[in-house]
């Protein structure tokens, strides 16, 4: 009896060493992993250059120029404020109509960063933002006639002003490349909200949004520095 005592003992002792054991198989209490809550609210500012709209602006008729900032927090939130240049010099091949401007833009809003493991430097973002450009274009195309006089009328007009507003949808990623910086992309879906048309027409191009239209889809490919 006292040998029988002994060794249920013993067992138990190995029990609650290594863990649980039944019908000769033993579990061992997985090891905790570290809670997100745990993470520093502030987690610091990063700027970021987007390299396509810089290639576009370079070789194409139409592009931008355009920097972001943006606020870490806790590594899941992420308000950014993004301002640029956009630029778009064009003929239309049918109408010969040429279209040109130069002029700014802004947004605003907030990504959030859905990889479950917020310590990881690898993001998944998705996020919101709204966006304005007060722009002016240039418009100029062929010579109309004056239906009374017959007489040449010259169509060229100047310094047109027109304001536009749009919400953007942004999907991404974003990877660390070398010790504070990042490479990332982002797809951008745009719903315009308003605008003002002056008497002659919209503008072809409007600097942030692209292509006129009721809404636009476009990308970025962005290098980022964690400040």
């Amino acid at each position: 009896m006292f040998l029988v005592s002994l060794h249920a003992v013993a067992q138990n002792n190995v029990s609650q060493q290594s863990g649980t054991r039944q019908r000769g198989i033993q579990y061992v209490e997985p090891q905790k992993e570290q809670k997100n809550e745990n993470i520093v609210f502030f987690q610091g500012i990063s700027a970021s250059v987007d390299v396509a709209g810089a290639i576009m602006y370079a070789i194409a008729n139409y592009g931008q120029l355009e920097g972001q900032l943006r606020v870490n927090l806790k590594n899941k939130y992420f308000p950014v404020f993004e301002a640029g240049l956009g630029y778009s010099d064009h003929t239309d091949n049918e109408t010969e109509l040429h279209f040109k401007t130069q002029s700014p833009y802004f947004r605003i809003g907030c990504d959030i960063n859905f990889n479950k493991n917020k310590t990881s430097k690898n993001k998944i973002l998705g996020g919101l933002r709204y966006c304005y450009t007060a722009c002016q274009f240039d418009l100029e195309g062929n010579d109309m006639t004056d239906p009374i006089w017959g007489t040449p009328v010259p169509f060229r007009f100047t310094n047109l002003k027109t304001n536009v507003s749009w919400l953007e949808l942004s999907i991404g990623l974003e990877t660390p490349i070398y010790k504070n910086l990042y490479m990332g992309w982002s797809a951008r879906y745009r719903s315009r909200i308003s605008q003002d048309k002056p008497q002659v027409g919209e503008a072809w191009y409007v600097p942030g949004f692209g292509k006129n239209g009721s809404h636009n889809i476009g990308a970025t490919f962005q290098i980022t520095f964690a400040l």
